[in-house]
This record gives structure tokens, C-alpha cells and sequence, in this order.
């Protein structure tokens, strides 16, 4: 059976989630990453330009990414912001993403957007997927103080801070026992 592209082997381990494709399949967020592992300008660049393919309501594309590689100053800029329990694990990735949601509609009388949030979401899994692709590694998490990071980085009006993205090479092999709720809790879990 050919490899789709950029899949490893264990991918074809994955026979019993088929047919959903090995690259949604496969992945997995790691706690642990190689610090030795550097990301480069290049891989940059590809992850964001996955990121802003993404579609969005009325195409307004309502998200923006801080990046801070490790060993530059927008890093050390984003870690002391860090809460406890990502700060163990989480400056060893080569990247740190600090992902930003404009959630004010212009040329609306609307004082909030409903649907920026979701559609910076759907901006995420795109940069994921073609994370994964790299043989790269993403785990998305919100420990950190959003008060002091926001005073820091200061986004534009309209502009609010949600999550970080922690990118590198995984230090630790995808869990074989990983468990997910059935489709057809999917179907009925909200419902009375």
C-alpha cells in the first residue's frame, strides 16, 4: 500500500479507524519534545501557510499568530507567562504559537463576533494537520496567565488572545491505547 505523503509506518498500524485518513488518525499531543530540535524559517512559513487556508466566515480570516522560536527573545518574552504546569514541559518546543482571534466585526454593528473563535479553530487544525504532515508534533493548551500575556504582547483592539501551540519534534512515541468517544455518543451526548 503506498504511503500517503508524509506518513511513517505506523500509520498503516491504524486499520481499525480506517477509512479516516492516517494523518488525522495518527496524530497525537505529545507532553514531551527533543530540545536538541530546531524549527526553521522555512517550516515556519509552511505551518502558517497552512494556517491561513483555513476557511472562515465570509472569508474574513479572523486570526493572527505570535510566533517565538526557542533561543529567540519573543520565546523568553512568552514563557514567563507560562503557567506552572506548562512551564515544565513546554519551553523545550521548538515553537511556541500564542494564536489571537479578532472577534470584532468591522462594518457590523455586531460588538462581538460569534464565530471568530471557531473559525481561528479551524485556522489551528490546519497549521496541526500540516504540523503532522512534517513529522512535527502540536499540542494546543491555555496554561498561562492571559491577563500579563495580553499587558505584554498587546494586541490591537478587537484582537483577544486565546490558546498557544506548542510545535516540535515529539520526544515521546504516540500512545498505542488512545480512546475516544464513539460516533454515536457524538450523536446523542447533548441531547435529552
Amino acid at each position: 500500500m503506498p504511503q500517503p505523503y508524509g506518513m511513517d509506518r505506523s500509520a498503516q498500524q491504524l486499520d481499525w479507524c480506517m477509512p479516516v485518513h492516517p494523518l488525522l488518525a495518527s496524530r497525537f499531543s505529545p507532553l514531551w519534545f527533543d530540545s536538541d530540535w530546531t524549527v526553521t524559517d522555512d517550516d515556519v512559513e509552511l505551518l502558517l501557510d497552512a494556517a491561513r487556508w483555513a476557511p472562515s466566515a465570509g472569508n474574513s480570516q479572523p486570526w493572527a499568530y505570535f510566533v517565538a522560536r526557542r533561543g529567540e527573545r519573543e520565546h523568553d518574552r512568552v514563557v514567563k507567562h507560562l503557567a506552572r504546569s506548562s512551564a515544565r514541559w513546554a519551553p523545550s518546543a521548538s515553537l511556541l504559537i500564542v494564536t489571537i482571534a479578532h472577534r470584532y466585526v468591522e462594518d457590523t454593528d455586531w460588538a462581538y463576533s460569534d464565530f471568530a473563535d471557531y473559525d481561528l479553530g479551524q485556522s489551528v487544525a490546519h497549521l496541526t494537520l500540516q504540523a503532522h504532515a512534517m513529522d512535527l508534533a502540536c499540542r494546543q493548551f491555555r496554561a498561562f496567565n492571559l491577563e500579563t500575556l495580553t499587558d505584554d504582547l498587546k494586541p490591537g483592539a478587537g484582537w483577544h488572545i486565546v490558546s498557544m501551540i506548542a510545535i516540535g519534534r515529539a520526544a515521546e512515541d504516540r500512545p498505542a491505547d488512545r480512546e475516544r468517544r464513539s460516533t454515536e455518543e457524538l450523536r446523542t451526548a447533548p441531547w435529552d
